[in-house]
């Protein structure tokens, strides 16, 4: 497996220079059903990677701009009534695809926003009565910008909480962005995937095998007590109103899996289990309003929670 996930990353490098954290959390929940959140200023290819991340894996690809007039039938699709035939008949939305990018999710307003909700839990699509199944590889990777609040509308709890991860993408370091410069700085445009030659590194098969052994991976009881004990301390910090749920222990502990398989491992660490608690973790918790206006971040008291939190041997 790690010679997989190692032939991913190349082919993803081809044309996105680093976010290898990044893409290898884009692994870990794509392994075990996932959805994930990136939020980062504009122009740090999250576009681009996540388009690179589908082509790597040869799934299918499907995009929606999300603006404040979009409305669920937008997403979803609507039957519309066929003169000729006399009957209804189902044009399908955007949301009919493997791996959706949801871009700038938090500009779209609260109904269709939720149009998602279903999706993202189920798998399914409900249109006016009948259930339309996307398939167990859907996967929806969702943008938004942190710094534009005007017009937008903040994800509700509810929604936040079928994200595996929130991944924070930052600004590449000088080297990173010299060598991002070198490669497209030729063009204003941002660069057309054909250009780069990705070849697809694994297909529905491999992934269903890869899915399928990362169920088998070890998690001790010693490690379940931990994923639990580190989800219920968020619900006992002083400067978090509200912690994670029992699906965010579900989720961490899933997620832990994944990437001990990535890694070449058939047993979970703790180590795993430190790595993914911010990402799995910080969009889960709601900071009191004495830290709000202190300005606590929540990652600094999950940091504080993990340092508190016993370890197991």
């Amino acid at each position: 497996m790690p010679a997989l996930a190692e032939a991913i990353r190349a082919e993803i490098r081809k044309a996105v220079v680093g976010h290898d954290e990044v893409i290898d959390m884009m692994l870990t929940s794509l392994l075990v059903g996932g959805h994930i959140l990136l939020e980062g200023v504009p122009g740090t290819a999250k576009t681009l990677l996540t388009q690179a991340f589908a082509a790597a894996l040869a799934i299918a690809f499907g995009r929606i701009q999300f603006t404040p007039d979009l409305m669920p039938g937008d997403v979803l699709g609507t039957n519309l009534f066929n003169f000729q035939t006399n009957s209804f008949s189902l044009v399908r939305g955007p949301i009919f695809t493997q791996l959706l990018l949801a871009d700038e999710i938090n500009r779209a307003p609260p109904k269709t926003q939720a149009a998602l909700l279903q999706a993202m839990n189920e798998r399914v699509v409900t249109i006016d009565g009948t259930d339309h199944p996307l398939g167990d590889a859907f996967m929806v990777i969702a943008t938004q910008n942190p710094i534009e609040q005007q017009g937008t509308y903040p994800l509700p709890e509810a929604q936040l909480d079928r994200f595996l991860f929130k991944i924070i993408i930052d600004h590449p370091d000088r080297q990173q962005e010299r060598e991002v410069v070198r490669r497209h700085g030729a063009s204003s445009a941002m660069p057309r995937l054909a250009d780069f030659g990705l070849q697809a590194a694994a297909d529905g098969a491999a992934l269903q095998g890869v899915r399928a052994a990362v169920r088998q991976v070890r998690l001790t009881d010693a490690l379940i007590d931990y994923v639990v004990d580190v989800v219920r301390a968020t619900r006992q910090h002083a400067s978090l109103q509200f912690g994670a749920s029992t699906r965010a222990a579900n989720m961490l502990a899933a997620a832990a899996r994944a990437l001990a398989a990535l890694q070449g491992r058939d047993f979970v660490i703790p180590d795993d289990v430190k790595t993914l608690a911010l990402p799995a973790l910080r969009h889960r918790v709601v900071l009191s309003p004495g830290a709000e206006i202190e300005g606590t971040a929540a990652d600094r008291i999950l940091r504080e929670i993990l340092e508190q939190v016993a370890v197991p041997r």
